[in-house]
């Protein structure tokens, strides 16, 4: 964890600013607001990203996900008086911001409203964009908490307004805090209530050098990403997660009908993030070589596990899954994606297009199984060829004899 110095924020006190480094493209913000006696007033730690989609002046549509905020600045959050409720401000990028407002009645506090604002003139971020200036999206929220109930809700949280989709996730926020302590009682988000379905572990050894397979394989689920009202990535697989830690190693096999899909499409990269109750995400990053061939290139995972632990693991140099732009990757047989030592990823019927994506359909696809037969192509032109020189040796070596012979009976 990356820890600011405290500085005053005007009306409020002092701010201590953390950034917690997550995940790749992500990052966990949390603030402790103080007041004037330096008394905490209000907590929050939370996870979120934003993606917008945008018209260019091709006049074609692009989506690009906010997620790595950078250099992030709190100014203008307050602890709220007689006269205005508690807010978090954050401002972070060239003209980006993100507003969260509180209101207090007698026994509860609500998360009042958001406020996002992004800037079409980075041209970073919105390269050839159409329209260029600060747009700003509002969502009206009324998120009732008991006072001094610290809300918490790790289950991925969904907003959606005119071309910007907001995910917030392992948020944890309390406002009005009483006698500047955090409180330790938890009042919890419906979806965290109610996402009682935990992974199925099927085995459990104490070696990490053993891995344990589930008797049944997984069943294939079908995963999308949009951009704008178009498919542009397709998957359909079934998945099982082989995970060791402290050297314990478990399998699970993720259950689609309970798993949700989110993500994002570029022109040269792909991300298909996959989430539940227990997968906090777990990202597929898709990348193109040569500008003709596609690969997957990384693989992110954060997860609870059965004994409340949070495994993660990340591995941005991975090349498997390749096959030719234009058309799709599929390999019906189990595959393994060796993510690290601790992480291996099973897969089973797998068909997957990130790209050029047409009509919603999958396009032709390049089976593993040509893989293999690439692979016994050499050895059978090896094999062939040392036939041919055993076969050559023999005659040699017989018409040798024959020649020895008719010297001796001269």
């Amino acid at each position: 964890m990356v820890c600011f110095r405290l500085f005053p924020v005007p009306g409020s006190g002092l701010v201590l600013v953390c950034l917690v480094l997550g995940a790749v493209r992500s990052y966990a913000l949390e603030l402790n607001l103080t007041d004037s006696e330096n008394a905490t007033c209000l907590y929050a730690k939370w996870q979120m990203n934003f993606t917008v989609r945008y018209e260019t002046t091709n006049k074609t549509y692009k989506t690009v996900t906010i997620s790595d905020h950078g250099t992030v600045t709190y100014n203008g959050s307050i602890c709220g008086d007689d006269q205005n409720g508690p807010k978090i401000a954050v401002q972070f990028g060239p003209g980006f911001s993100w507003i969260a407002n509180f209101t207090k009645a007698a026994s509860t506090y609500s998360i009042d409203s958001i406020s996002f604002s992004y800037n079409t003139g980075d041209n970073t971020t919105f390269p050839d964009a159409e329209d260029k200036g600060i747009l700003t999206v509002d969502e009206l929220l009324a998120i009732k908490i008991p006072l001094n109930d610290l809300f918490r809700c790790n289950s991925l949280s969904t907003l959606e307004k005119n071309d910007v989709v907001q995910h917030y996730w392992d948020v944890l926020v309390q406002a009005f805090v009483q006698n500047g302590t955090v409180s330790t009682n938890e009042f919890l988000c419906d979806k965290d209530k109610t996402s009682t379905v935990a992974p199925t572990v099927h085995t459990t050894v104490p070696s990490p050098t053993t891995t344990p397979t589930p008797k049944e394989k997984p069943e294939a689920g079908t995963y999308s990403v949009n951009n704008g009202n178009d498919t542009c990535l397709l998957a359909t697989m079934g998945l099982q997660l082989n995970i060791t830690q402290d050297k314990v190693a478990s399998v699970i096999n993720i259950n689609p009908n309970t798993t949700h899909s989110t993500g994002s499409c570029r022109s040269h990269t792909a991300l298909l993030r996959l989430n539940s109750s227990t997968i906090k995400y777990l990202d597929f990053v898709f990348a193109v070589k040569n500008e003709n061939r596609f690969y997957l290139k990384e693989v992110n995972i954060s997860m609870y596990l059965v004994n409340g632990s949070v495994f993660s693991i990340a591995n941005n140099n991975l090349s498997y899954w390749d096959a030719p732009l234009g058309s799709s990757y599929m390999c019906n047989k189990e595959q393994t994606v060796s993510v690290s030592g601790a992480f291996q990823i099973n897969t089973f019927d797998l068909r997957v297009q990130p790209f050029n994506v047409t009509q919603g359909k999958y396009s032709t696809a390049q089976d593993c199984s040509a893989d293999d037969d690439n692979f016994l192509v050499p050895i059978a032109v090896g094999a062939a060829l040392a036939g041919v020189l055993i076969l050559v040796l023999l005659a040699y070596f017989i018409g040798l004899k024959h020649h020895h012979a008719g010297y001796e009976q001269f």
